[in-house]
């Protein structure tokens, strides 16, 4: 009985360290839970071409179709999004999870590593080498470190919370069969590290991370008992390294110049790069999404101290594991752990920073338990007074790792909040300036501060062509900026010769003024064979062709293309309408075009306004073209020409003089150098009595706007020929003769006017 009922109270006590490390880690990241995608967190959820179950079946079987090779990953993206779709508290609850989880499981590992063995694992009697619950403490600072919020609180890492899953429940099921020899908790374990692999392949580590601990419990190896049932692992492990670093090379970019290291300055990189985690999990201070770029080649030779400061660590640590093993252990789990990521194989991430906070999330799992433990057997000889002292220092410990990390937490807000902050903190990163630029560009009234950010990023890496694209964006916007932006894409794809994003957008301003159709032309069909699924390519280069002779059934392919790849596309469906609105017979498609736009997007003004003026040429679709025009005005009422249409349609339905004139007034009072609006003023008010002062002012003022508007020119020259003003009337129709002398419309009306005379 009292055996059960202490067994009873274990649990409880276990289940109630549960329940406060779950608490600490939402507490910790509530601030992130609300926060929206970050940066290339679209590229890593589930892409709509991915979301159906074909899109499933290409996770596992197509390189490429996935930015990363991580099929379990992906896998459980997929899920997620059939969960929740594009809710993305969804995802960082469930990262949040996975992080606990893995925080619990690593005390119980901790628990059965921190048991002092007899001969071998689980065998001889047993007794706690470093003092009980020291393992909590440990899971719990793991939990609640600052460098960890990168992985915990961006939703792209869940590559790491989920692969330290696999990879603690991977360990903890081999343990067991060292401790049984039973088959299934070796087939077990090396399913959990496969899956592991599929998740994040910088665990591949971990066999020879298990080879570390049973060194360290055992005080040796044997090849028979330790090594030879992990070979298979390190084999697979192999494998899934080098697919990854194939990956990154060729589908993500991990090459040219910096990469271009030799073993020499590999072999400096990483012994900075050691340190800087080490140092960086003892004083979590200025933590940043992205740190300093180091040039590797002017600052290597500098960085032998670094070098020379971890070979003598181990040696020393070497000689001393007689007296301590855990310190090498500890060491040796630490920089094992950090192996991937030390700078011998290229990733991309390396043309930012070659240290970044989810690099060492795996590694900080060693290196705080191996500090916690250390710290545990060091106070188990202190007096019940240094006890308490103790206690107390990792009360205050855990309270500050807590705030510093609810404070990180909120920058995963958006990305502009994280990136100012990033900037703030290493004004030299140029991604950090192409990212905030980025989000900035996205909301109104920020266009200024983009085009600087993008400037800031230019000037710290002038050969980044993603921000070259960005800036020629946003110039373009400008006055005066198309030739800068042309240039800007032009520098872009000399850059990146293959860059689809660039092909299109120097395409869109090669094809604004319509003069250089051809060449935008040519440059959407370029950015389609590099990327065949360009939707928006796809588009444009249907609406370029639209203004092409002759080739419209060409534009109708690529418009049933564009809708094929994203049949709810509201654009697509829009641009489609307008162009088969502008052909012969086509009306009737043009209105179910228009429909499906709407259903799509029932807000969109310029769609609605769009489709009204397709429904007021056709018969019996007046009113509903009136109707379509009063909802345009309801979500845009400063549309001026939408008020100009609007009076036109409330014209042709007759009684409606004093609207009519009203919203012609209104279009003018918003934009007074619209001339059609003129024109079309002066001819209604040329109907209404003791108003043709006011109908002659608008027709000059018509002409005066547009010197070469030929209708203008012949409608002031009706309104003064209606007022018996023939000579003037004349004079305006000869006017519009000497621009057009081929305006069959003026010489038709002056012929009429000499006959008139003679008669």
């Amino acid at each position: 009985m009292p055996d059960r009922a202490t067994g009873r109270q274990f649990a409880l006590n276990q289940w109630g360290l549960v329940s406060l490390v779950f608490g600490l880690v939402l507490i910790c990241y509530w601030p992130a839970l609300h926060g929206v995608r970050l940066w290339d967190d679209s590229a890593h959820i589930t892409r709509p071409a991915l979301q159906s179950w074909t899109g499933l079946w290409r996770i596992w079987t197509e390189l490429g179709a996935t930015q990363q090779y991580y099929p379990v990953l992906h896998t459980a993206f997929w899920i997620e999004h059939r969960l929740w779709g594009d809710a993305t508290i969804g995802y960082h609850l469930v990262n949040l999870v996975w992080h606990a989880t893995s925080v619990c499981l690593l005390a119980g590992l901790l628990r059965h590593l921190w048991i002092a063995p007899g001969r071998y694992l689980g065998k001889g009697p047993r007794s706690h080498l470093i003092p009980a619950g020291t393992e909590w403490l440990a899971a719990v600072v793991f939990a609640i470190h600052p460098v960890c919020a990168e992985s915990v609180a961006w939703i792209s890492e869940q590559k790491n919370t989920l692969s330290l899953l696999f990879y603690l429940l991977s360990a903890i099921t081999y343990f067991k069969y060292c401790d049984s020899r039973r088959s299934s908790s070796y087939a077990g374990a090396l399913i959990f590290f496969i899956l592991a692999l599929g998740t994040k392949s910088v665990t591949a580590t971990l066999p020879a991370a298990i080879l570390v601990v049973l060194w360290w419990k055992n005080g040796g190896l044997s090849w028979r008992r330790d090594v030879l049932p992990l070979l298979p692992w390190f084999c697979v492990g192999l494998a899934a390294g080098s697919l990854t670093a194939w990956v990154e090379r060729a589908f993500i970019g991990a090459e040219g110049n910096r990469f271009d290291l030799s073993l020499v300055e590999r072999t400096l990189l990483a012994g900075r790069v050691v340190w800087f985690y080490f140092f960086k999990l003892i004083w979590p201070a200025d933590v940043a999404f992205f740190y300093p770029h180091w040039d590797v080649r002017a600052e290597a030779h500098g960085w032998i101290g670094y070098s020379s400061a971890a070979v003598v660590c181990t040696v020393i640590l070497w000689a001393l594991r007689g007296r301590t093993r855990g310190l090498l252990a500890g060491w040796l789990l630490f920089a094992g752990s950090l192996f991937p990521a030390l700078g011998f194989f290229n990733v991309y991430p390396f043309t930012f920073s070659y240290v970044a906070d989810h690099f060492q999330y795996l590694a900080s799992v060693s290196f705080i338990s191996a500090v916690v433990g250390g710290a545990g057997l060091l106070v188990a000889r202190f007096s019940p007074w240094g006890m308490r002292l103790a206690k107390a220092t990792a009360v205050i410990l855990v309270a500050g790792l807590a705030i510093m990390t609810v404070r990180q937490s909120r920058l995963y807000r958006d990305d502009e909040t994280l990136f100012r902050a990033t900037v703030d903190r290493v004004p030299t990163s140029w991604m950090a300036h192409h990212i905030l630029a980025f989000s900035l560009a996205k909301k109104p009234g920020h266009r200024t501060e983009a085009i600087a950010e993008y400037r800031a990023a230019l000037r710290l890496n002038p050969e980044f062509p993603d921000s070259h694209l960005g800036l020629g964006v946003e110039v373009a916007a400008t006055p005066a900026g198309r030739a800068e932006a042309v240039a800007e894409y032009e520098r872009a794809l000399t850059l990146r010769p293959d860059y689809a994003e660039a092909h299109n957008a120097l395409g869109v301003e090669l094809a604004r003024t319509g003069e250089h159709l051809s060449e935008a032309i040519t440059h959407y069909e370029r950015a389609l064979r590099i990327k065949p699924d360009f939707v928006e390519a796809q588009l444009n280069l249907a609406n370029a062709l639209m203004k092409m002779p002759g080739r419209n059934e060409e534009a109708f392919g690529h418009y049933v293309e564009a809708l094929r790849l994203r049949p709810n596309y509201a654009q697509a469906h829009s641009d489609f309408a307008d162009a088969l609105s502008a052909l012969p017979g086509k009306a009737e498609e043009a209105v179910a075009q228009y429909r499906e736009a709407l259903r799509l997007n029932p807000d969109s003004a310029a769609i609605h306004f769009r489709f009204a003026n397709t429904l007021v040429h056709l018969p019996g679709r007046l009113a509903e073209a009136v109707s379509n025009y009063e909802t345009v005005l309801r979500l845009k009422p400063d549309f001026a020409e939408a008020h100009a249409n609007y009076a036109n349609a409330l014209a042709n339905q007759g009684g409606h003089d004093a609207a009519v004139l009203a919203h012609y007034e209104t279009a003018l009072r918003i934009d007074p150098a619209l001339p059609w609006v003129h024109l079309n003023l002066a001819l209604y008010l040329s109907r209404i009595p003791g108003r043709e002062a006011e109908a002659v002012r608008h027709g000059e003022e018509a002409v005066r706007l547009k010197p070469d508007y030929l209708d203008a020119y012949n409608g002031l020259a009706i309104i003064f020929a209606q007022q018996g003003r023939w000579d003037e009337a004349k004079t305006s129709w000869e006017k519009a003769l000497s621009v057009d002398p081929n305006y069959q419309t003026a010489r038709q009306n002056l012929d009429l006017l000499e006959r008139m005379k003679k008669r």
